[in-house]
């Protein structure tokens, strides 16, 4: 009977802080959150940026093609959680949505062991890989009738590399964390973005190098995408069309961003090929789930950097006709009044890593 009082009062205690990190392709971001409650309470922060990048494309951290040094990454990660100046050892690690496998497949209604054994046996099928060199996982997404009548369960298959898997607990154990979790970047980004929401909401989450597309309902994850056209692409269309150095084009579309007005149209008119680019991805993964799931699309968020470019939200929602605003992976959150202009800044660039701190509450 004791070690029954023991366990309920364990189960009912706050859990400690943890980490949550998102190491990108030019920055590593960490969140330290302490779940208090069934709610989550900010409790530090830290962002180490490498430079170089506009000049030398290949002067990142990793991209798609590109694997990232441990020993760098490590390094780059104990100095954010240095500047932090926290004693947190405990973290959960995301794996960007370029190094993950993710296919929707259908199937007929299965018990949870007869899925063990049938989803393997498609995943043969679809990873681009021997399935002795990944990690395979999935999530039950719903089920639909088809025009026959016939139920479908709906399977979000996710595989991950094993040699990538090994690289971040590489990373971690250099950086002289304990790695508790890793989890694909959509999760993070549904978890953070979409938790305690109705309807089905599409992420748009545009980096430096690549852009993830979300569709997340109540913080489940629902479909996945990927394009490699970002915020560089746009940086680059005007560093060429303007004659300029990349450092002055990256400066030049922040400060003005897709903006049509008087002489900053030129700008916008380089950029909205490479938006539309990305755009269109969007609505193949708008449609390819939508066709799949009978189910529309209610808002759209924008997150990462190049969400807060000025002008894009309008574009966007008028491109696509659905509403659409910045995301806030604080809304959920609780952090010191002091902290709010700060926190305002980081938030669009801040949605995997408070995801990835939220897993433990969700």
């Amino acid at each position: 009977m004791l070690d029954n009082i023991l366990s309920r009062l364990k189960l009912r205690a706050d859990k400690g802080p943890v980490l949550g990190v998102d190491i990108g392709t030019i920055s590593v971001k960490v969140a330290e959150v302490i779940p208090q409650a069934g709610k989550l309470r900010l409790s530090n922060y830290g962002l180490v940026e490498i430079g170089g990048y506009l000049e030398r494309s290949n002067s990142v951290i990793q991209t798609s093609s590109l694997k990232m040094d441990e020993a760098e990454t490590a390094g780059l990660l104990k100095e954010a959680v240095h500047r932090m100046g926290t004693r947190t050892k405990q973290a959960i690690g995301v794996v960007p949505s370029f190094a993950s496998f993710t296919s929707l497949i259908e199937l007929p209604p299965m018990t949870a062991q007869e899925l063990e054994q049938a989803i393997p046996y498609q995943a043969r099928s679809l990873v681009p890989l021997p399935i002795s060199e990944v990690a395979i996982d999935w999530i039950n997404v719903g089920s639909y009738e088809d025009d026959n009548g016939n139920t479908k369960q709906q399977i979000l298959l996710i595989s991950v590399p094993n040699d990538q898997i090994a690289s971040y607990q590489s990373v971690f154990k250099r950086a002289g964390l304990k790695l508790k979790y890793l989890e694909i970047e959509g999760l993070s980004l549904a978890r953070s973005l979409t938790y305690g929401s109705t309807g089905n909401i599409l992420i748009i989450d545009i980096g430096a190098f690549t852009t993830t597309i979300v569709i997340a309902d109540g913080g489940s994850l629902r479909f996945v995408g990927q394009t490699d056209f970002s915020g560089n692409s746009l940086t680059q269309a005007l560093s060429k069309g303007l004659g300029i150095t990349p450092r002055r084009a990256e400066a030049l579309k922040k400060q003005r961003g897709l903006s049509g007005m008087t002489g900053e149209y030129g700008l916008s008119t380089l950029m909205l090929p490479f938006v539309d680019v990305i755009l269109n991805e969007v609505r193949r993964v708008r449609d390819v789930f939508e066709g799949k799931h009978k189910k529309k699309i209610d808002k759209i968020l924008l997150s990462g950097g190049g969400g807060d470019l000025i002008g894009f939200s309008e574009y966007v929602q008028k491109q696509l006709g659905i509403p659409t605003e910045k995301g806030d992976p604080f809304r959920n959150v609780s952090y010191p009044p002091e902290s709010a202009p700060l926190v305002r800044n980081i938030a669009s660039r801040f949605s995997v890593a408070v995801g990835a701190g939220a897993k433990d509450t969700s």
